[in-house]
């Protein structure tokens, strides 16, 4: 999957337009340094590698105005990038583009807790964003494990999702207003509080999800939620994802609202955990087929932890829950939560492994996965399907590592055969090939099989009126 060098049907960029990129932002922060650049270039999971002539680093929206300004004026193409942990491709420069990194635009503009917004520049982390809300009793709800990289503009420009969709949404339920800087240079200020504004269409929501092809990011007013007065997280051994999907049902029936994350994890996945995560302890005494890591939150101080045990107890009584245990402390919490995040990062050490960010009506996850085990290990013999991931919202990653003894190599080479099975069942059930890291150039080429047409044609209307001259971006979605 790796990105081929430079060819001659790249843009060659001229030095001196070179320079007067460079101007705008001054030389300290236009890098053309190759070494300097290799963190811009290079994908987290080294899928992906680009080329670029230059990356720069603005320090303010004037800057990143002037330089679509120029941009679009000497139709230059750029690619806007924020913490560089897009999954699909999206913030790589793969035809020697400009990389347009806005790290530097990391103010806090303001933390409102009365209106309950926060308003941050793009080059915010997410981990600072739910800091700065912390710090006035408020809870920013979007949680991803890439926290303390991912910004607050890529969350948006991908529409991210996290571990508390089941409850708060995806990056798109958070947001109030942007401001976005078009491809001619123009600043769009939609950068409003309002829960209620019906003064014509939607603006905000064109930009969000759009990976950076309509225009790009700088800021946003972001809505903030009450911060929870308790919070009780358990572990639990169940037989099957049917088996965690009605004790799901059993949770939100007694406690409401206050689900706030479900994630299922298959043995085969915790034991790579377990051998390869430094410090992750298996929570239960004895081996299960599936596990289930539930937290619930709540405004109230009291009785949170005797709603969690119900919860527990009547899923052992229907014989969901073989073996279950609560967090007695936050640090107990925290080696739960580690375990999850590890679940996906030591996959590679069992070998080559295709990977998928999909999404199926909650109910339809059980017959998901089984039709997809089916199908991939008839494809491809011994192939270990390790799912897991966002039962409560249906987003599931269903990865597959190779065979036991097979070339890593090969087995990659048959990344589109398996796409092509996984994506099958996916389609029979209603469900989306991205559910929450994008399409970048990944998916790009999936889309029209899967795409209303109609929706496909407004895509590309709406990408010549905002770009005509194809700057934002290129080659990225559609």
């Amino acid at each position: 999957m790796l990105d081929k060098p430079p060819t001659s049907s790249d843009k060659k960029l001229d030095q001196k337009l070179l320079a007067r990129f460079a101007a705008i932002v001054g030389d300290k922060y236009a890098i053309t340094d190759p070494q300097a650049q290799t963190p811009y270039l290079v994908e987290m999971r080294d899928l992906f590698r680009g080329h670029s002539p230059m990356v720069l680093r603005p320090g303010s929206v004037a800057e990143v105005s002037a330089i679509l300004q120029l941009a679009n004026e000497t139709a230059t193409p750029i690619v806007p990038q924020g913490g560089n942990t897009g999954l699909v491709g999206g913030q790589i420069p793969h035809h020697n583009e400009i990389v347009l990194s806005l790290n530097r635009l990391d103010r806090i503009r303001e933390v409102d807790p009365t209106s309950y917004t926060i308003t941050c520049e793009a080059g915010v982390t997410l981990q600072r964003a739910r800091e700065a809300a912390a710090a006035v009793d408020r809870l920013y709800p979007q949680l991803l494990p890439s926290e303390g990289t991912c910004t607050i503009g890529g969350n948006l420009a991908t529409n991210a999702g996290g571990t508390a969709a089941i409850a708060h949404g995806i990056a798109r339920a958070h947001a109030l207003g942007l401001e976005v800087v078009l491809a001619d240079g123009r600043v769009l200020n939609d950068l409003n509080k309002l829960k209620k504004d019906n003064t014509g269409y939607d603006l905000k929501n064109l930009f969000i999800g759009a990976e950076g092809t309509l225009g790009v990011i700088t800021a946003a007013v972001l809505r903030l939620v009450p911060r929870p007065r308790s919070v009780e997280t358990a572990f639990a051994g169940v037989a099957s994802a049917e088996a965690a999907l009605e004790l799901l049902g059993i949770a939100q029936e007694r406690s409401g609202g206050d689900v706030t994350s479900f994630e299922i994890m298959t043995r085969a996945g915790i034991e790579l955990v377990l051998r390869h995560a430094q410090g992750c302890r298996d929570p239960l005494a004895s081996p299960h087929a599936w596990y289930v890591l539930m937290e619930l939150s709540s405004q109230q101080r009291e009785g949170l932890r005797a709603l969690l045990e119900a919860v527990l107890a009547d899923g052992m009584e229907r014989g969901l829950v073989l073996d279950a245990t609560i967090a007695e402390s936050i640090e107990q919490g925290k080696a739960f939560w580690r375990v999850r995040e590890m679940f996906g990062e030591v996959q590679r050490y069992a070998g080559g492994s295709i990977k998928h960010d999909i999404s199926v009506p909650v109910a339809a996850v059980p017959a998901f996965i089984r039709e997809a085990d089916a199908a991939v290990t008839a494809l491809i013999p011994g192939a270990r399907p390790l799912p897991f991931g966002h039962l409560g919202d249906g987003n599931i990653h269903y990865n597959v590592n190779q065979p036991v003894g097979t070339d890593k190599g090969e087995f990659l080479k048959r990344w589109d055969e398996v796409n092509a099975a996984v994506f099958a069942v996916v389609k029979k059930y209603g469900g989306s090939i991205s559910a929450e890291h994008g399409v970048g150039v990944m998916k790009r080429d999936l889309l029209p099989s899967v795409k209303d047409p109609v929706a496909l044609d407004l895509m590309r209307s709406l990408k010549r009126m905002l770009d005509p001259k194809g700057i934002l971006n290129p080659g990225k979605v559609l």
